[in-house]
């Protein structure tokens, strides 16, 4: 049986990253990745969709610089980002947090830079299989990590077997081993499985690529656009983020399985009276086009879809298990990082920076033959932005659109009434609702910081 130092399940962005520190301190790395297809890349490589952006100082928790990636990667610099609900709308221009990116943001190609992740694994020393399904994961706890027999036996979809001392699972928020790996360790009646995917929370992820009119590109060129309050669902919005030569990705998320009957067309401007069911992702983006271009241009013909972009015939659609992150099960050498440990939330389905921070760390420690630092340090490293995601998510949960126009506005008040003395430093300049929102937001962020691990540690079982 072959046997590696470190078996990385995934090689999206965390398991790359994973990949890559190991190799680089040292260990025997191997990344194992099934692969699928895509229009925008030559072979198979990860089942990635994201929007593919990163804001200022995400760059410094991601910890890698955009000037170091190839040519083709980095698509728009970024300004802005624009929040538009029904009626209100609000222009944030910085995020607040200190950060070593000079820009706002930026957007990028997420195929390019996951390949680019991959030649960057290899290149430290790491070894990245594509076309390698994990079928599941044998550990035997009286086995130390140095010894000569495995600890860890994966098996993979041929049926092989690969020994490993240590296991890092980043097979992404679809959690296809992560979830029957760690029901292994949580006790009876407490599966990794209901507790990390309840039906409740799964959330889709849709975009197409679209060439957009030169007036279009220009509004949008260096600016990522959100809407809120025009479909109904637990946090859902549509968006566009720019890409190179006039093209624009243009998606949205929403929960899964909602009842059309549970809401007011009247109240949602992108649904019909005549619905009777909720609208599918691609008729949603048709009617967001409709609704705010409708006018000036006859979208299908202005409004081409780019059929060489994204997965296959310029759209992407992906599942997300949306819940809160989990602590991984270290006394065991395992560790979970990015969209399987659930860096995501019902607010925040992006999470390409944090996804490659939690891999990075798991990782190098992995490859220094202990993880007991990994829960410790993965908080250290991402917890503040994962609570500002978690709090949002919970308060924004039950909005409806009048909800959001109430809150939009609240936040461009803020924003015009910032001082150099700070956010609100003079609550009468921008009202008694701004101020709702602010402390509002500041009283949820103080017990979600105190409770916001779904699997804590202390709760696996060995």
């Amino acid at each position: 049986m072959e046997r590696v130092d470190v078996a990385i399940v995934g090689g999206g962005p965390a398991g790359s990253a994973a990949a890559h520190a190991a190799a680089r301190a040292g260990a025997d790395a191997l990344a194992l990745e099934k692969g699928v297809p895509r229009a925008d890349r030559e072979g198979l490589g990860p089942d990635s969709t994201d929007a593919a952006g990163i804001l200022d100082y995400w760059v410094d928790i991601m910890g890698i610089h955009p000037d170091e990636f190839d040519d083709g990667i980095l698509q728009r610099e970024l300004n802005r980002a624009e929040f538009r609900g029904p009626s209100e709308s609000a222009t944030l221009y910085s995020t607040g947090i200190e950060s070593s990116y000079d820009g706002f943001g930026y957007t990028f190609q997420r195929a390019r830079f996951d390949d680019w992740m991959r030649d960057r694994a290899e290149d430290a020393g790491a070894e990245y299989r594509v076309g390698e399904s994990v079928r599941g994961v044998d550990t035997d706890l009286s086995v130390d990590p140095g010894d000569e027999e495995p600890r860890h036996t994966l098996e993979l979809a041929s049926g092989e077997s690969i020994g490993a001392g240590f296991v890092v699972l980043a097979d992404g928020p679809q959690r296809t081993v992560t979830n029957r790996v760690l029901d292994e360790y949580l006790p009876a009646g407490e599966g990794g499985s209901d507790r990390l995917a309840p039906p409740e929370a799964n959330h889709i992820a849709y975009q197409e690529y679209r060439r957009v009119p030169e007036e279009v590109y220009a509004e949008f060129d260096d600016a990522i656009v959100f809407w809120w309050g025009v479909i109904p669902g637990e946090t859902a919005y549509p968006w566009i983020f720019p890409n190179a030569d006039r093209v624009c990705r243009i998606g949205l998320t929403m929960p899964i399985g909602m009842d059309i009957d549970a809401f007011d067309a009247d109240e949602y401007e992108l649904l019909s009276v005549d619905d009777d069911s909720i609208p599918s992702g691609s008729e949603y983006i048709d009617r967001l086009l409709e609704w705010q271009y409708g006018d000036e241009y006859d979208i299908e013909s202005a409004f081409p879809v780019v059929e060489d972009g994204g997965k296959r015939n310029g759209t992407e659609t992906y599942p997300i298990s949306s819940t809160r992150p989990i602590d991984s099960p270290v006394e065991a050498g395992i560790a979970v990082v990015g969209g399987a440990m659930g860096t995501t939330s019902a607010f925040h389905e992006g999470g390409d920076h944090v996804a490659v921070r939690t891999g990075a760390i798991a990782g190098e420690l992995a490859a220094e033959g202990d993880l007991a630092a990994y829960n410790r340090r993965w908080k250290e490293a991402i917890g503040d932005e994962i609570v500002r995601n978690v709090t949002m998510a919970d308060m924004v949960a039950e909005y409806d659109p009048d909800d959001w126009n109430r809150v939009i506005g609240a936040a461009d008040a803020m924003l015009g009434a910032e001082t150099s003395d700070g956010l609100l430093s003079q609550p009468y300049r921008s009202g008694w609702e701004s101020m709702k929102l602010l402390l509002g937001y500041k009283w949820n962020k103080r017990k979600t910081k105190r409770d916001y691990v779904t699997i804590r540690e202390d709760e696996y079982v060995y």
